[in-house]
């Protein structure tokens, strides 16, 4: 009798064991995120793991429309950042994300990096310059906006006609080409432009030249089954998530943002 109970006591304990990896992948949060929040999310991510020792957050990196066509086409994803709005609208249109969760996270503004020059203060110097690195704007929402004010200023198409916009697959990368001063300037978030080593700020764009850059956040219709997922997504609107943020340059909204249906 000793023996059988000692079997069956084994065999409980081996069952419970085993069930172990399933119940800590279960913590796992998936986050696809806007480049340009590189730095800001995972700095988010450590703060929220001391707290929650049994969750691991996997930040995906990279242009927003990048990730929100990885998201449509079943890439695993738990909560979605991204830069702008449109992305963020198409994957609602998609029924990837969970409507009520969407809210406003931060908010940024567009500067124009390069060497250190003088003559090169406002928009009406770029035509001079050789080359300008920008985001893909299909694809890149700084980009998007350099766009924007290029054309509101009156020079993106000669511009881009003689060949001297140079297209990055992100952000981060069109501050690479100007810190390195492979290309004349490059138009980059406020918040990239504190990573520059050789670089320095030449202008601020002015926000009524392009649509306002912000920064929505949403689970996906995964994540939102996702216990985890909705807890560091709450996390985000924390006292402690936005002193984060305000570090890293972003404005903050009040936490009270409004879900989008």
């Amino acid at each position: 009798m000793k023996t059988r109970k000692t079997m069956h006591f084994v065999l409980m304990f081996f069952c419970l064991f085993a069930s172990l990896p399933a119940i800590a992948q279960s913590a796992d949060v998936s986050l696809s995120v806007a480049a340009s929040m590189t730095d800001a999310v995972r700095e988010l991510a450590a703060a929220y793991t001391r707290e929650n020792t049994g969750v691991s957050i996997r930040p995906n990196f990279g242009s927003s429309g990048s990730l929100a066509k990885q998201i449509a086409q079943g890439a695993p994803a738990d909560i979605y950042i991204s830069a702008n709005t449109k992305w963020m609208d198409y994957l609602l249109q998609e029924g990837k994300i969970a409507g009520s969760t969407v809210r406003l996270f931060a908010s940024n503004s567009l500067v124009f990096v390069g060497s250190p020059n003088p003559g090169v203060s406002s928009f009406a110097a770029l035509p001079k310059l050789s080359r300008i690195a920008i985001g893909s704007p299909k694809s890149v929402p700084a980009g998007q906006y350099a766009e924007q004010a290029m054309r509101a200023a009156g020079i993106y198409e000669d511009m881009r006609a003689e060949n001297k916009l140079v297209m990055a697959k992100d952000v981060r990368q069109a501050l690479l080409y100007a810190d390195r001063g492979e290309v004349d300037g490059a138009f980059v978030y406020k918040t990239d432009a504190v990573l520059v080593r050789q670089a320095v700020v030449l202008f601020g764009v002015p926000g009524n030249l392009h649509e306002r850059i912000d920064y929505p956040v949403g689970l996906t219709r995964e994540g939102e089954q996702n216990e985890a997922a909705r807890s560091f997504s709450a996390f985000l609107s924390s006292p402690p998530a936005l002193t984060i943020l305000e570090k890293y340059g972003f404005s903050t909204p009040d936490a009270s943002g409004v879900g989008a249906e």
